[in-house]
């Protein structure tokens, strides 16, 4: 059964748990249209990490006092939240800084992994190395988070790096990638939602194309996590990555959610305390994941501050905000392709879409036309949004992104649309022919 969107009523009193969304920007009410790039926090969220640092701060797994128990069952615990929001056992989640650390962690251990050196047994990590000759396969629709990790473990093993291209419309070309995935193809990285043209990635019609050869999936989850029931096991991927900041959490925290099988075979890649067994003089013994992963310090309040976010999703209802996001994207997309000399890039079909858009206006450069929103209080990316060969294939060196949150109303979407109708007047350009 398909879920109800959110009322207008539940939205208000949504809006009235994040204190931020009180303040003025230049004189008029802030309207935060970017989420994807950091979403805002909502009062449970501050208040969890605060009450953490105040009450309960400790190092955890390293002491026998009570402050030292409660910091680590609070740590766990939201391990435990983490793992239930993504249907997955609790050794199956790691916690990183970010969602990059995450794929770095990937790349660099299966770089590890290619060398020959490794945790534990060599032989549990040698399924995994990468040799010359052997493929690894992402698309034109990455962040450069999911793209130079590759880059860089290719060059390293000898593997080749190879792409599935954007069509003109910024689909991708899925009978391209039925050819590029094959027989030499060891790994498939690919971005779950493009933060460009929020536009879901048709999975059902890639991961098959991996699994018939055997190969490893990473997804990247960060557009998704915020806007979609997250469950890599339906979606029948190895790994997957997400952010906390973006998913109304605290800055400074990540996820990777791994197969447990894959996790404890794949090698560590931070070393130092908390994650071994045993240390001599030669050689270490690693703890199996998530703790071979989790060297040094963890990052507890943030840890908390993200249970804290996932929980007041769920009370939310990712299927209703992602019904809702259905609603938002139509009418965003719809409005922009009104205004005269803008561009959306993917084409305005909200079809498989987030209620995210980047447009080009004619004539005026990003960063101009993001000022004209700021100076009516409309929060708004501007830049390449670390997705420089999409922009460049859409023919477009930078772009003004609009992208919704749990909070964000219709009337915020009608008032970007009319401030994105006045750019192009506002510097002296005629309305010109909508494209």
């Amino acid at each position: 059964m398909t879920a109800a969107p959110l009322t207008s009523a539940e939205i208000e009193a949504i809006r009235a748990q994040f204190p931020i969304l009180r303040r003025e920007v230049n004189g008029h009410p802030l309207t935060y249209l970017d989420s994807a790039a950091t979403a805002q926090k909502p009062g449970v969220v501050i208040d969890a990490e605060s009450a953490f640092l105040r009450t309960a701060n400790a190092a955890v797994n390293r002491g026998a006092h009570t402050l030292a128990g409660e910091a680590t069952e609070a740590y766990e615990d939201a391990r435990g939240t983490v793992a239930r929001f993504l249907g997955v056992a609790e050794n199956e989640v790691v916690f990183t800084s970010h969602a990059t650390e995450a794929l770095n962690l990937i790349a660099s251990s299966l770089g590890t992994a290619s060398l020959g050196r490794g945790a534990g047994s060599h032989a549990d990590a040698a399924p995994l190395a990468l040799r010359e000759g052997d493929e690894i396969v992402v698309t034109e629709l990455e962040h450069h988070a999911n793209l130079i990790p590759w880059q860089e473990l290719a060059a390293r093993t000898g593997a080749t790096l190879r792409y599935v291209p954007v069509l003109d419309d910024g689909s991708l070309d899925l009978e391209a990638a039925a050819r590029i995935i094959g027989e030499r193809t060891r790994l498939l990285a690919v971005t779950h939602v493009s933060n460009v043209t929020g536009a879901i990635t048709p999975l059902d019609a890639l991961v098959p194309l991996a699994r018939a050869v055997g190969a490893l999936v990473v997804l990247d989850a960060c557009q998704s996590a915020p806007h979609l029931p997250l469950r890599p096991r339906e979606l029948d991927v190895d790994l997957a990555v997400f952010s906390g900041h973006k998913l109304y959490g605290p800055t400074g925290i990540g996820v990777l959610y791994g197969r447990a099988e894959l996790l404890d075979a794949m090698p560590p890649f931070l070393y130092g305390g908390s994650m071994i067994t045993t240390v001599t003089m030669e050689r270490a013994e690693y703890l199996p994941a998530p703790q071979r992963f989790e060297p040094g310090s963890p990052r507890l309040s943030q840890a908390v501050g993200l249970a804290a976010a996932i929980r007041f999703l769920e009370g939310v209802g990712l299927d209703r905000i992602a019904a809702t996001e259905h609603e938002l994207a139509a009418h965003l997309l719809g409005g922009l392709a009104s205004v005269p000399g803008v561009r959306v890039l993917g084409g305005v079909d909200p079809a498989g879409r987030v209620a995210l858009a980047s447009i080009v206006v004619d004539g005026v450069h990003a960063h101009d036309a993001g000022q004209v929103l700021d100076e009516v209080g409309i929060a708004a990316r501007v830049g390449h949004h670390c997705a420089q060969p999409l922009h460049r294939r859409l023919g477009a060196t930078a772009s003004l992104r609009l992208s919704a949150g749990v909070h964000t109303t219709v009337a915020e979407l009608d008032r970007a649309i009319e401030a994105v109708a006045s750019i192009r007047p506002f510097f002296g350009l005629d309305g010109g022919a909508a494209s």
